[in-house]
């Protein structure tokens, strides 16, 4: 069995003798008619001269005739090339510079095999694209993700299903903006690099920006404050989709770029705004998978049937027997302690009752609402008017894992300032995940922020809806650089 290299030096030698014969290997332009799609669509013996184009995936025959296997991304067309049409010279060209993984164009009439099937009939094939290295055989019998990852185009290449993921993410997102369009939302882009980082607790990038001589961080959030800004501006209803940037760890749910989404409607709050929020749920569900029941991780999910509501406190206290509100930092350890759940010796209340709600929330088949959190669990939403110890947030929960956040955006300068500051001594205590205090959006926000609603949610409801890993669901996942 040859190697690759030894391969590639064979075909380096089908470029040179193309060229030794006067033919371009790698021509500007193809004069394709139509696609694989729209020729079988419209196949009729007598629809006259047509060029398709594509790359081989087989060639099958002997003698003075090949059958070829020509896809183009939208389906594949079989294409007959036989000595008598295209003549001796020609013919022999042909089977000897041309392989498997080659882009070709193929022009000549439809043409129905023996065996029925709707063919071109080539009357001449012109090379587009000389290719160096096979396709492997059987590429989808490697068991190797790593491998697959990293040649990530050959995966595609061979794989539907990864094909298909890849159409179903452009309609998954369309469908939230078309979503959102169509109730005056208007699309925004704001800045990608910052000198704080808002809108998350979460490690940031940081990079130096050479111009301005300064550290920046790449944004960890859709632009939460630079969006309550343009409210703050004026614009009622504004929207996102783009990256964001975690420098943290990596699992089935979790990814350190990724594409997000965020939206704020001012004069709205949260509670009346759930009806919204589960159709925009249901309505994406359908158009991408044209389906509103799932299996996901072990849990059948049903988008369709009603949605349940919980409440923080109370699915705490059933578990724990401790009320999450006024819980004291040594309960909590004693409890991570008792439930055999690393953590730190030194963690706070906020770290520690979230890592004892994540063990809840895994039991949790939803669709469902999560209400009643801590203030100390979500520095930027609004206190409760009936509970202040609690926030007006609103979680979605499906399968075990949170996908999906909706707040009462805290408007009140003051309270915000005193936020900022309680993170901020965490970030002093080592806390690389706190907030960061940003006096800045502090001072837009004494100039008068509307009332408002905000929600977000990642990527990881795709992956969810897909069923697969957020890895497996990104089109090329980051990898760690080969080492030679």
């Amino acid at each position: 069995m040859s190697s690759i290299e030894e391969i590639r030096e064979e075909r380096l030698k089908k470029v040179a003798l193309l060229r030794e014969k006067g033919i371009e290997p790698y021509p500007i332009t193809s004069h394709r008619t139509h696609t694989n799609t729209a020729f079988l669509a419209a196949f009729d013996e007598g629809m006259g001269t047509v060029t398709l184009a594509g790359r081989i995936l087989s060639i099958r025959g002997q003698g003075g005739i090949s059958f070829i296997d020509l896809y183009d991304g939208t389906q594949k067309a079989q294409c007959v090339v036989r000595k008598d049409d295209l003549g001796d010279e020609t013919f022999t060209l042909f089977i000897d510079t041309t392989d498997v993984g080659d882009f070709v164009e193929v022009t000549g009439s439809a043409f129905t095999t023996n065996r029925g099937m709707s063919s071109v009939l080539a009357t001449s094939v012109r090379m587009l694209t000389k290719s160096l290295r096979p396709i492997p055989d059987g590429w989808y019998g490697l068991k190797d993700e790593d491998e697959r990852y990293r040649k990530r185009y050959l995966d595609i290449l061979q794989s539907e299903e990864v094909r298909d993921r890849i159409r179903k993410r452009s309609v998954f997102w369309n469908a939230i903006r078309t979503f959102m369009l169509e109730r005056d939302f208007v699309e925004v882009e704001t800045p990608v690099l910052e000198t704080l980082t808002g809108g998350a607790e979460a490690r940031p990038f940081v990079t130096h920006h050479h111009a301005l001589d300064i550290d920046v961080f790449l944004r960890i959030s859709v632009g939460e404050l630079w969006q309550k800004k343009l409210m703050v501006g004026g614009l009622p209803k504004t929207f996102e989709i783009g990256r964001i940037f975690r420098n943290e760890g990596m699992s089935h749910e979790h990814a350190q770029d990724y594409t997000s989404f965020e939206f704020y409607e001012a004069y709205q709050d949260a509670e009346k705004g759930v009806p919204m929020l589960i159709e925009l749920y249901r309505t994406v569900a359908q158009k991408t998978f044209g389906t509103l029941l799932f299996t996901i991780g072990g849990f059948t999910v049903d988008l369709g049937a009603p949605w349940e509501r919980y409440d923080f406190n109370a699915l705490m206290q059933k578990a724990y027997g401790f009320d999450p509100r006024d819980v004291v930092v040594d309960t909590v350890r004693a409890q991570l302690t008792s439930e055999h759940i690393p953590h730190e010796d030194t963690i706070d209340v906020g770290r520690g009752v979230d890592l004892l709600w994540k063990k809840i929330r895994k039991m949790i088949a939803g669709p469902a609402i999560l209400t009643g959190m801590p203030v100390y669990l979500e520095p930027l939403a609004k206190k409760s008017p009936h509970d202040p110890r609690t926030v007006e947030r609103y979680q979605i929960l499906l399968a075990g894992s949170e996908v999906g956040k909706a707040f009462n955006e805290l408007n009140d300068p003051v309270d915000q300032r005193e936020r900022f500051i309680d993170q901020q001594a965490l970030r002093d205590a080592g806390d690389d995940e706190a907030q960061m205090a940003d006096f800045e959006y502090v001072e837009a926000m004494e100039y008068g922020m509307p009332p408002m609603f905000g929600f977000g949610v990642s990527e990881r409801l795709f992956s969810f809806l897909a069923g697969t890993s957020i890895r497996e669901a990104q089109i090329f996942p980051l990898m760690r650089p080969r080492s030679e």
